[in-house]
């Protein structure tokens, strides 16, 4: 048999043999898919998830569970019923805020829990692929991030690095709170830079916005507080 003839029949050969593979993957994919159900039906169970795990949280009475005996299982997929903006401080670790186990929340963590182009594009992920019900902007007390950009923004002082570019993120969201007289500026800070991103996110395109506006997500802003670690809807 000629060179060219073998050529032929081994390229038949291996795309018959990829294209099974795919249908193969495909198939494998959709059965694993089949068996991964959101804990949460609609945006209100998932919001209502959460609440009732802070509670448990707050009231130090987790949930008992077994973290070895679901590995295996979340090998073939995930389900997070809510995703989370939050912050990047250490002493804020949303699993445990909400008392739910690994695969239940989609996480995003950066200093001053804003909106970056980066995040939007997992938290899109978040909600179109994985089916996130909700995403909840959590925001929470003493945040180092925040108060710097007060600081910098009272005193006109320029931070070092690319930490100067977390101020410039945060400025639209908390420039104007310095602008109104009232108590605790910092905490009315705090809320003010969660609630500018819950607008942000809800505004979204191409899309959050939609998923948005028929429902099928919500956006909703949250406060950690440090020293009871009760979240509050803001």
């Amino acid at each position: 048999m000629c060179d060219v003839c073998v050529e032929k029949r081994l390229g038949r050969r291996n795309f018959m043999i990829g294209g099974a593979s795919i249908l193969a993957a495909a198939s494998f994919g959709g059965a694993a898919s089949a068996q991964l159900v959101s804990a949460a039906a609609n945006p209100d169970d998932a919001l209502k998830l959460l609440m009732e795990g802070n509670g448990r949280y707050v009231a130090n009475q987790p949930r008992e569970r077994d973290f070895s005996a679901g590995r295996a299982s979340r090998t073939t997929g995930q389900a997070p019923f809510a995703a989370i903006l939050g912050c990047a401080d250490s002493r804020v670790a949303p699993e445990l805020a909400f008392d739910q186990s690994p695969g239940d929340l989609f996480i995003v963590r950066v200093a001053g829990n804003f909106v970056t182009p980066d995040g939007l594009g997992s938290l899109e992920y978040g909600a179109a692929v994985l089916g996130t019900k909700l995403i909840m902007v959590l925001g929470h007390s003493s945040c180092g991030a925040v108060n710097a950009t007060v600081a910098a923004l009272q005193k006109g002082n320029t931070l070092p690095g690319h930490i100067a570019d977390l101020v410039r993120a945060m400025k639209p969201g908390i420039e104007p709170v310095l602008k109104k007289a009232g108590d605790d500026l910092r905490q009315r800070a705090v809320i003010a830079n969660v609630q500018h991103n819950v607008e942000r996110l809800k505004k979204a395109t191409p899309i959050l916005a939609g998923m948005v506006a028929k429902k099928e997500v919500s956006v909703v802003g949250a406060v950690y507080d440090l020293a009871t670690g009760k979240v509050a809807l803001v």
